[in-house]
């Protein structure tokens, strides 16, 4: 039984998102580097979209992923802005209880989603490196199409059962969420109720999906490694290397921000909550910013048709 200085909310219709607690005064300027990232991510995304669309020399298994990779990081970053800025220019800290759950499932299935995206760009470039000449019939149309929808229904499979458990708990004592986003532990942590089982299933989840996608992906790149440094020549080599450069990049922008992440959340205790705050949108918005830049940059056809359409417009 609650006391009286207790408010109960057994089925509350909205949560209030606080934004990064302690840091209100600052929340119009920090909104400036979020809708900067933000925008790039939206522009270069939707870049990445048109040019492998448009260009039928990128029509190939490499891309097609990345064209999920980038559909993947539009969602990922379109879940969280634009409430976040929301609440950092018009104070607009309202989330609805079903629009809250949506947010969190989103978020956790397409980070699975973009996780699997790796594991599948990792055995294309295994696929070209070590098997070149199969390349084009091992990655048929077909079997790309398969792959794209094994990974998508892996994400909602595996994260289903996380909103579905926290959304039938009822919630007491306050319905006030210190974070920016409906962040999952965040949230069910206000539930009138055990929630030991979704803890362990989300714990579970954010250990074992990165373990055997990074396994799956060491495994490529240790037989890719081994394919390479048998070819006769320098230059051969490095060619080689460099069709896994961008890869690599985008790998590095998913994996190190979460090992940092993580890392910061075993010593929390140590960790003033707003840097935790801001450290967790960082890891969401800086890949969705970065992985159109890093193909951009890397990829010779991305470049030339990007080239060629502003030349074209100016013209």
């Amino acid at each position: 039984m609650s006391d009286s200085n207790t408010t109960y909310f057994t089925n509350p219709s909205i949560f209030i998102l606080l934004g990064i607690p302690g840091l209100e005064a600052a929340h119009g300027w920090i909104s400036i580097p979020f809708c900067v990232m933000y925008i790039v991510a939206i522009l270069g995304n939707i870049t990445i979209l048109y040019i492998v669309k448009r260009e039928q020399s990128l029509h190939e298994p490499m891309y097609y992923f990345l064209c999920m990779l980038a559909v993947t990081d539009l969602v990922l970053s379109t879940s969280i802005v634009p409430k976040t800025l929301s609440i950092f220019w018009f104070n607009s800290r309202e989330i609805a209880f079903g629009a809250c759950f949506t947010q969190l499932y989103l978020i956790h299935c397409f980070l699975v989603i973009e996780s699997g995206i790796f594991v599948a760009m990792a055995f294309d470039r295994y696929v070209a490196i070590c098997d070149p000449l199969r390349h084009s019939t091992i990655l048929t149309n077909s079997i790309v199409a398969k792959i794209c929808v094994a990974v998508v229904l892996r994400g909602f499979m595996i994260i289903l059962p996380i909103p579905i458990m926290g959304s039938r708990w009822p919630y007491c004592r306050s319905n006030i969420i210190p974070h920016s986003y409906c962040k999952h532990f965040s949230v069910v942590s206000l539930a009138c109720a055990d929630i030991r089982p979704s803890s362990y299933y989300s714990v579970s989840v954010t250990f074992i999906v990165p373990s055997v996608d990074g396994f799956l992906i060491a495994v490529s790149y240790i037989q890719i490694f081994r394919a390479i440094f048998r070819l006769p020549t320098k230059d051969a080599r490095l060619k080689a290397f460099g069709t896994c450069g961008s890869h690599l990049c985008a790998l590095s922008t998913l994996y190190i921000p979460d090992l940092f992440v993580s890392l910061m959340q075993r010593v929390g205790s140590n960790v003033p909550l707003p840097v935790l705050i801001l450290m967790s949108n960082m890891y969401l918005l800086v890949p969705p910013m970065l992985h159109p830049i890093i193909y951009g940059v890397r990829t010779k056809q991305i470049q030339d048709r990007l080239l060629w359409i502003i030349t074209q417009k100016r013209a």
